[in-house]
């Protein structure tokens, strides 16, 4: 089973452009707000030398390696958990994939529309965070009420409090605006919550898109101190 990532941010950054450059697949990369609409898809396989060595030792002319699917997803706006834009689908193709690169604009190229008044890698992050956060939230409320009344309608059951538990755990979580990924969670847990394709859970992974010198210190710093990994590189050259 391969790997699928998604490719996320605000409308404009870089998103399709990076898609083609890691797939080689033609799309549509003009420079307007939602250029992207529906998900574009491509599959890239992973060059393994150890692939190799064995159908040399096996004198195998088929090889297979193991691949990873790409998802270019539509740009996201403020209020995108309420359905702004596209959010209701742009949240809804993110809940398909693996893992999750956040592309950040960091480039200052005016010839390309910027949705915001600034540019800020930060306030870019914390747009989607909230919005996925806010989208999750929505999910566990919804199953924490759910609980409940299944609790009161059922004698001792440990499993459904076993889940209660983890559900109570992300919902405060959430209501604080944290994202769950960031949290340690036992691997009980996990199972438990991965049944609902929670946003915040899955890993993240932050492509700032420009130069080292359109990002300031303070701003990188940030990133190493919390330890998010991330990338500097200008897709777009």
């Amino acid at each position: 089973m391969s790997l699928s990532i998604g490719i996320v941010g605000l409308p404009n950054v870089g998103k399709s452009t990076l898609f083609q450059a890691i797939t080689k697949k033609e799309v549509d990369r003009a420079n307007y707000p939602f250029c992207t609409i529906n998900p574009n898809v491509g599959v890239v396989a992973v060059l393994d030398e150890r692939i190799n060595k064995l159908a040399e030792l096996t004198s195998s002319a088929k090889k297979i390696y193991t691949t990873v699917e790409f998802v270019d997803i539509a740009g996201l706006v403020k209020g995108a958990s309420q359905g702004e834009g596209l959010g209701n689908k742009f949240l809804a193709n993110i809940r398909e994939v693996d893992a999750i690169v956040y592309v950040l604009r960091c480039f200052g190229k005016e010839d390309v529309i910027n949705t915001r008044s600034r540019i800020d890698v930060l306030e870019e992050k914390e747009i989607l965070d909230m919005e996925m956060i806010l989208k999750d939230l929505e999910t566990v409320e919804k199953r924490a009420e759910a609980l409940e009344k299944e609790l009161k309608a059922k004698a001792k059951d440990a499993n459904l409090e076993k889940e209660m538990q983890a559900i109570a755990k992300a919902r405060k979580l959430l209501r604080q605006g944290e994202s769950l990924s960031e949290t340690q969670w036992s691997e009980e847990e996990k199972k438990i919550l991965n049944n609902y394709q929670l946003l915040t859970m899955k890993k993240r992974f932050f492509l700032l898109n420009g130069t080292e010198g359109d990002i300031s210190v303070e701003r990188a710093e940030t990133f190493k101190k919390n330890h998010w990994p991330y990338l500097i590189t200008d897709v777009l050259t």
